[in-house]
């Protein structure tokens, strides 16, 4: 896990929670980190589909509406 946990239990707090566990916390960090992963997956698909080498952010909304 790349993800630190800190900021995802500042998440789960700004979310609303009182408290958070530390497997909480990793548990979103291992999600958050899977559905980035696919998601700069499909970016750099549509940067190759453009013939680009640079992922832009207009390839990164691309890739979260889907």
């Amino acid at each position: 896990m790349q993800i630190p946990i800190a900021p995802v239990d500042r998440i789960i707090r700004d979310a609303g929670a009182r408290r958070v566990s530390e497997e909480a916390a990793k548990e979103l960090a291992k999600e958050l980190e899977r559905y980035a992963l696919e998601i700069a997956a499909r970016a750099v698909k549509y940067a190759g589909h453009a013939k680009r080498r640079t992922v832009t952010q207009e390839d990164i909304q691309l890739a979260i509406r889907g």
